[in-house]
């Protein structure tokens, strides 16, 4: 069974957005589209050919790559915008959105200078998605010499949407080298084989199952780095990022549980028979969940677009960010990113009581919010975080940079 996304409305997919006005009307329209077959597609699972397709139509697929290398040009503040908007309709074509803005980013952090103009300039003229084999705590994945070039082998877990990517950018363990070395690899690389082994709670269509690598080829230019910095703090700024578009995700979803629950309230949920009002929206239990509810979303929000503002000026920096500037900002993301998370359970589980008894059907889906977000946040634990925030408040001692941090 396939289940096909209409392409998006040539009124937006085929105008130019280099100015970047049109970037939130571009990904209202993707959500729009989205969310018409979310829900079947969730249930079906698989792989998300479609969704890459549709982020491929929208012509959002370049939106961080600097417009001298033919990209949109656009700041984080604005992807993250997007991906925002995207998770409000479906948090799994929103995940291996972000991903893919960070990935394709990563030449730029991790790679020299001429890595990240070439893939930068590929990005933008083949409108190229990016994806990972990373996750630094597998750490079966390993490199090898092979005369003049290298040959990965072994496997690596939760490789969010590798399977429909056309770059992925691995992470293997090399004899008398602590720290996994990054290269990026064509999806069509002889020897790369795709698991089908994602059968999770949540966020069933992000394809995050696990890759063997059979002896495969890596030439020595697809190996990143050494960036201009290696011991300089912009080094380490990828973790900041990842959090941040996990946030966005985070919040999307909430946003988007919120307004679901708004709609089936007004339409559908009854009063209770001694709450004396003829509406279930007039109910004055029922009003002050939402009003809680929706200003602690609005609290959530505001403190991740704050982050989100400090980590554009700190990734203006460059090789200039210090290791102070960088702490900063990766607390206030880990507090955006602690909030949302927060808000966000707290919403998509109390949306049932604001909705009844009727609302648990299968038909309407609702359980997915929660579905999503659960297995979102379990990303890196939320007590981690609070830890982390913890000793800033009271030593004022940055977290340790890492994928996490």
């Amino acid at each position: 069974m396939t289940i096909s996304l209409e392409r998006i409305s040539p009124s937006a997919a085929d105008r130019p957005v280099a100015d970047g006005q049109d970037y939130q009307a571009i990904a209202a329209e993707v959500a729009q589209t989205l969310a018409q077959t979310v829900q079947a597609r969730e249930a079906q699972a698989g792989v998300p050919v479609d969704e890459i397709q549709c982020l491929r139509q929208s012509g959002l697929l370049p939106l961080i790559v600097p417009q001298k290398y033919g990209g949109l040009g656009a700041t984080w503040p604005q992807a993250m915008a997007v991906v925002k908007t995207l998770a409000e309709s479906d948090s799994s074509a929103a995940q291996l959105y972000g991903y893919h803005l960070l990935l394709s980013a990563t030449p730029q952090v991790s790679g020299n200078a001429a890595q990240a103009e070439r893939y930068y300039r590929e990005t933008a003229a083949d409108q190229l998605f990016w994806a990972n084999a990373i996750n630094v705590r597998d750490l079966r994945l390993t490199l090898e010499p092979d005369g003049s070039q290298f040959r990965a082998s072994g496997v690596k877990s939760f490789c969010t949407g590798a399977v429909v990517a056309d770059r992925i950018i691995c992470a293997a363990m090399q004899a008398g080298n602590p720290w996994p070395v990054l290269f990026v690899l064509p999806r069509e690389r002889p020897g790369l084989t795709y698991n089908h082994d994602w059968d999770a709670l949540g966020q069933r269509r992000t394809a995050s199952g696990s890759f063997t690598f059979e002896h495969v080829l890596v030439m020595p230019e697809e190996i990143l780095g050494p960036p201009t910095r290696p011991e300089g703090a912009f080094a380490t700024f990828l973790g900041v990022i990842g959090m941040a578009a996990l946030t966005y995700t985070l919040l999307g979803i909430a946003a988007g549980a919120l307004q679901a629950a708004q709609g089936y309230t007004r339409s559908q949920t009854r009063p209770w028979l001694t709450a004396g009002v003829d509406q279930a929206s007039q109910d004055p239990y029922i009003l002050r969940r939402y009003g809680d509810l929706w200003g602690q979303l609005q609290g959530a929000i505001a403190t991740a677009d704050q982050a989100t503002a400090q980590m554009q000026q700190a990734w203006e920096q460059g090789d200039d960010l210090t290791h102070s500037q960088r702490g900063e900002v990766a607390i206030a993301v880990a507090t955006a990113k602690t909030l949302a998370t927060q808000v966000g359970l707290t919403i998509t589980s109390d949306m049932f009581e604001l909705m009844g008894a009727r609302a648990t059907a299968n038909i309407y889906g609702f359980d997915r919010y929660w579905r999503n977000l659960r297995t979102l946040t379990l990303h890196d634990p939320t007590d981690y975080k609070l830890r982390d925030l913890g000793d800033w408040v009271l030593n004022g001692q940055p977290p340790i940079a890492s994928p996490y941090a």
